[in-house]
């Protein structure tokens, strides 16, 4: 962990030395230069926010220091106050509008402050804030019943949680109760959850402190840009029959893994590899756990959950982030057969399927049915995306550009062939285009990949603008 801290500061270092010499180049161009570059015009936008009276950025960054965690950090060399948002926009303390392409680390999915979604949680809150999951309420029945319709073939259980660690938690004790076996297969670069279990099933260092993980074995990670194999899914599939055979009793409890790994850098596994894997896992006994955490609900454009793209129907799927629309809420679905399992114990969960969340998550649902959010990700993602590929036919810093619909990946190197991460280059990208009113986030192992996933109502004026100031950023480098 110390030489974490220290690389990071290090870098931190590395990152003002050599913002201070960019930004005294961009000056000199700048005085020669400004007067001939039309700037990208944000597109308009018919609401204007009340004036703001609450702590300023600088007095909420000392409380921030004072009392809460010191592994908190901000994105940013001057960060942003964000006050008020009104659904793909952002608004700082001084009423400053920002496209929000990040949204909320793919969880917005209906926008800020959607009214439909909003009015749910207000009249529910007005009604019942909580109770019990031992008493009837129709908020949480409602909802496992629309959610459910939404699941193809027989996943139709849904069990409620507060957050996407949880519901990974869960799927994985599930699925080694269902099959009697420990050992569970994940993917190097997956990110999974924070808590004992689920830290075992993450591999990327920075995310995994020193405590016991057990049970856990790390397939090669998919990756057509990086990977070994290119894009050919079948061949990184044998590295999981090679860990069934040589690591463990040739009979396991679960595979488990995102679609496109979202911490991970928006990483699209490789054509073909889920149906390879899940044949291997089968034979083994196991389950299929799909961790749809970031890429379901409709985020994807052309399906609703991601791992229909690879034609694969899992045992037990996991979600949250969207599924709330930023209310905490996560969920579990699985067969009734394999949901029995938690009948052989007391389980219980507070605060998982409260009526406040629940009548959310149900607003959730019916405002993407009814605006059509899934067919507008396809499309605007699919033109965002056509827009990113031209900057990098202009760009030799950016080396890939990969992702579907609204979940989209631009990763920056500053070797094309020797693909050598522009970790440097990412943070100075992004504090200029900050300046410039996007905000969008970053990922990936070496930290040097735009995490592109606003929320679902973003245009096609908003995709212009996103990409205009990118290539005006760039264009200064």
């Amino acid at each position: 962990m110390r030489r974490f801290v220290a690389g990071r500061v290090s870098l931190e270092k590395h990152f003002r030395l050599w913002r201070r010499s960019f930004s005294q180049l961009a000056q000199n161009k700048a005085s020669g230069q400004e007067n001939d570059v039309v700037l990208p015009k944000m597109p308009h936008f018919d609401y204007s926010p009340p004036p703001y009276d609450g702590p300023s950025a600088a007095d909420v960054l000392r409380k921030r220091k004072k009392y809460l965690s010191p592994s908190m950090f901000c994105f940013y060399n001057q960060p942003v106050n964000i006050v008020e948002g009104k659904m793909q926009y952002l608004f700082d303390e001084n009423g400053r509008r920002y496209v929000d392409a990040f949204g909320g680390i793919a969880t917005v999915n209906c926008g800020h402050c959607h009214p439909d979604v909003a009015d749910a949680i207000v009249k529910q809150i007005n009604r019942l804030q909580h109770s019990t999951v031992l008493y009837l309420n129709h908020a949480i029945a409602d909802f496992a019943e629309a959610l459910a319709s939404k699941m193809p073939g027989d996943l139709k259980v849904v069990f409620f949680t507060n957050s996407g660690t949880e519901a990974n938690e869960l799927a994985m004790m599930m699925a080694r109760q269902y099959t009697g076996c420990n050992d569970i297969v994940s993917l190097r670069n997956a990110y999974h959850g924070n808590a004992a279990g689920t830290m075992g099933a993450t591999a990327q260092r920075i995310w995994k402190f020193n405590v016991i993980q057990t049970g856990v074995h790390h397939a090669l990670n998919p990756d057509p840009y990086r990977g070994i194999f290119g894009s050919d899914g079948e061949k990184y599939a044998k590295d999981v029959q090679d860990l069934i055979d040589y690591g463990t009793s040739g009979h396991v409890a679960a595979f488990i893994s995102e679609a496109i790994q979202g911490v991970g850098g928006i990483v699209e596994l490789a054509p073909g590899y889920l149906p390879a894997v899940y044949s291997s896992i089968k034979k083994a006994g196991g389950l299929f756990i799909a961790d749809e955490v970031q890429c379901g609900f409709a985020r994807t454009g052309s399906h609703f959950w991601g791992f229909e793209s690879q034609g694969v129907v899992p045992d037990i799927v996991t979600m949250a982030k969207g599924i709330g629309n930023g209310i905490p809420l996560g969920a579990v679905v699985t067969t009734p057969e394999i949901a029995e399992v938690l009948t052989r114990r007391n389980y219980f969960n507070t605060f998982g399927g409260n009526p406040v969340c629940t009548a959310a998550g149900h607003a959730v649902l019916k405002v993407i049915e009814k605006e059509k959010l899934q067919e507008n990700a396809f499309v605007v993602g699919s033109y965002l995306k056509e827009r990113l590929l031209s900057l990098k036919d202009k760009y030799e810093i950016i080396g890939d550009v990969r992702g579907k619909g609204l979940m989209l990946g631009v990763e920056l190197v500053t070797d094309r062939k020797l693909k050598t991460p522009a970790n440097v280059e990412v943070l100075h990208i992004m504090d200029q285009m900050k300046e410039m009113g996007v905000l969008v986030g970053k990922g990936g192992f070496y930290g040097n990949v735009f995490r592109i996933t606003p929320p679902l109502c973003f245009t096609k004026e908003d995709a212009d603008f996103f990409v205009d100031v990118m290539d005006y950023t760039m264009s200064k480098m």
